[in-house]
């Protein structure tokens, strides 16, 4: 896909938030690119890093977020829709710090969220599944009847209604910016879109979020659990509204 966003000129209040856990290889890259392609502010979520995030973060013209404890990705996320509500920012966007999601694509989420089509906008790209993470993304869509193709995408851009729900602190509770995420976004009526975007595998290393089988085990574990009690509050407050 040939992109040309020469003409494209980012709201004045906007954030990219990219949280980060020992990126110090990528995150100038990163955010260099996020610059340049998009404009606006860049927000790096050092989530308690030990090498040099944060300072090459800063270098390359971030504001960091220093968090004193690991939170996770999503908690390091949510901190800066926080921080991003605080400071008045009216759209922000994520993306990963491992070079996963690709910068020259940050417009095209945007150009949909800000058109007023959606509320939250997904960078999707279903490729990039595995057999496995194509059964567990079926298995999900069955359990909760969510129409998203790629569930677990974190390459995303949100207007202030869905940043203000995903500050809330129900959404603390969560662990990942997937499945609980999207329950939360439709049962407060926002709208999603997706848009198919290309992505690369992570430049160094693998996984952090998904690092064994057992950790993979947890999640599933976990993630029905929380999707069965969320189908079941919904289903409540359905025969409710009937009575």
């Amino acid at each position: 896909m040939c992109l040309n966003f020469q003409s494209f000129s980012a709201p004045a209040r906007l954030a990219v938030l990219i949280p980060a856990h020992n990126e110090a290889a990528t995150i100038d890259g990163i955010v260099r690119a996020a610059k340049e392609h998009l404009g606006g502010d860049v927000v790096v979520i050092d989530d308690a890093s030990t090498d040099g995030t944060a300072q090459i973060a800063r270098s390359a013209g971030a504001t960091v977020l220093p968090l004193s404890c690991n939170l996770g990705a999503w908690g390091a996320t949510q901190a800066g829709i926080r921080y991003a509500l605080k400071a008045n920012y009216q759209q922000v966007m994520t993306m990963d710090a491992d070079g996963q999601h690709l910068p020259e694509y940050l417009p095209l989420l945007l150009t949909t969220l800000v058109s007023g089509e959606a509320d939250v906008v997904i960078g999707a790209c279903t490729e990039r599944g595995s057999r496995a993470r194509q059964l567990a993304w079926g298995y999900f869509r069955k359990l909760t009847g969510l129409g998203i193709e790629d569930l677990t995408s974190g390459f995303r851009a949100y207007n202030k209604a869905a940043m203000r729900v995903l500050a809330a602190p129900e959404a603390t509770l969560l662990d990942y910016q997937d499945v609980g995420v999207l329950l939360l976004l439709r049962y407060a009526r926002l709208r999603i879109q997706e848009i198919p975007v290309p992505m690369r595998e992570r430049d160094h290393g693998g996984s952090r979020v998904f690092p064994s089988w057992m950790v993979v085990g947890k999640y599933m574990l976990q993630t029905s659990l929380l999707c069965l009690a969320k189908v079941g509050m919904n289903g409540k407050r359905r025969v409710a509204m009937q009575r």
